[in-house]
C-alpha cells in the first residue's frame, strides 16, 4: 500500500508543476480591455417627407424634407441583445406646395374656421411656397443589437413610436417684384394638430441606418383643415 501511494505521489509532481507554471503565466497576462458599448445616445435623422394621404384638391411638389435630432438613453433588457430606449428631441418638417397657397387667416377682421388650399392668384407668381412645422418630440424604441460589446459595429434594428407636441408652424412664400425678392411669412398654430404621433422603424449597420415613419395623426386639427397624413423615409446617424 505504501508503495502504491508513493508511486501516485511521484506521478502527480509533473502535473502540479504545470499548474503552477500556468498560474504564473496568467498572473503576468494583461487584463482584458474594458468595453464601453455605444448606447446610441445621439440620433440625427435627415428625411424625405411626403403627404401620402391627402385630398385631390391639395397639390404638393414631389420633394419635401425634414430633420430630427434627439438624445436617448438606452436600457438593456437583462443579458439579451434587446434594449428599450427613450429620449427627447425636435422634429422639423417642410412641405412645398405646387402653384397653391394656404389661406389661414386668424387675425384681423377676417377669421377663417378652416385652412383652405387655394390656387395662386394671377397677379402673383410664387417661386416657392412652403409649409413648416416644428415639434418637440419624445422617441421610444425597442432595439436589437447583434454586437452587444460594440454597438458602433454590426447589425441593428429598432421599432418604436415618436410623440410630439407642437412648437411652431408657419407658411413662407417667396416672390419677386421688379427683380427684388420678397418673402411673405404667416406664423400661426391655430389650425395645426397640437400632437404628433408616428410609428417608426429603422434598420442598419454600425452607425448608419435607414429610417421610416408613418403618422398616426393628421397635419391639421379635426374640422380645421383637410385630412392629410404624412410619412417620411431617410437616413439616421447614431452613436455615443
Amino acid at each position: 500500500m505504501r508503495k502504491i501511494l508513493a508511486l501516485l505521489a511521484i506521478l502527480m509532481i509533473p502535473s502540479a508543476l504545470l499548474l503552477a507554471q500556468d498560474d504564473k503565466v496568467n498572473a503576468n497576462a494583461a487584463p482584458p480591455p474594458i468595453v464601453k458599448p455605444s448606447r446610441d445616445f445621439l440620433m440625427l435623422q435627415l428625411t424625405y417627407n411626403n403627404w401620402i394621404k391627402k385630398p385631390d384638391s391639395v397639390k404638393t411638389k414631389p420633394f419635401g424634407f425634414g430633420f430630427r435630432g434627439s438624445v436617448c438613453y438606452d436600457f438593456p433588457i437583462k443579458k439579451t441583445k434587446l434594449s428599450f430606449a427613450a429620449g427627447l428631441g425636435v422634429n422639423v418638417s417642410v412641405e412645398y406646395l405646387d402653384l397653391q397657397q394656404i389661406a389661414n387667416y386668424d387675425t384681423g377682421a377676417v377669421l377663417a374656421q378652416q385652412v383652405r388650399f387655394i390656387p395662386d392668384p394671377d397677379s402673383v407668381t410664387y417661386k416657392r411656397y412652403k409649409f413648416v412645422t416644428a415639434y418637440i418630440m419624445a422617441p421610444f424604441e425597442l432595439r436589437y443589437f447583434s454586437n452587444t460589446l460594440n454597438r458602433n459595429k454590426g447589425f441593428k434594428a429598432a421599432i418604436g413610436m415618436q410623440i410630439g407636441t407642437l412648437l411652431g408652424a408657419h407658411t413662407k412664400a417667396l416672390t419677386s417684384v421688379d427683380g427684388t425678392n420678397i418673402k411673405y411669412k404667416v406664423d400661426t398654430k391655430r389650425y395645426v394638430s397640437p400632437w404628433d404621433f408616428a410609428a417608426t422603424a429603422r434598420v442598419g449597420w454600425g452607425n448608419f441606418s435607414i429610417f421610416a415613419s408613418y403618422n398616426l395623426t393628421t397635419v391639421f386639427k379635426e374640422n380645421a383643415g383637410p385630412p392629410i397624413t404624412p410619412a417620411s423615409v431617410g437616413i439616421c446617424l447614431t452613436g455615443l
